[in-house]
């Protein structure tokens, strides 16, 4: 699944557009390595988020094309 896709589906970012923007403003990093919205999200990734002075580390526990409010935050785990 795309980057951008994965975290607007897990609710890390509330929408594709915020994310893609995010992206294009390498305010996100996968492994330590700044990330496209084309990246491809796999399991076992950690994936950093920059907005204005939060931070938020994510590591991927699975992936899935649609989630409900409730199993949404089941598809990652706060680092």
């Amino acid at each position: 699944m795309r980057l951008d896709k994965y975290l607007k589906v897990s609710r890390l970012v509330k929408r594709r557009t915020v994310a893609n923007e995010l992206c294009d403003a390498k305010h996100i990093d996968v492994n330590g390595k700044t990330a496209r919205a084309s990246y491809e999200v796999k399991v076992g990734d950690i994936i950093e988020i920059r907005m204005g002075s939060n931070v938020v580390k994510a590591c991927v526990l699975s992936i899935s094309e649609h989630a409900t409010k409730e199993s949404a935050s089941s598809m990652y785990r706060l680092c």
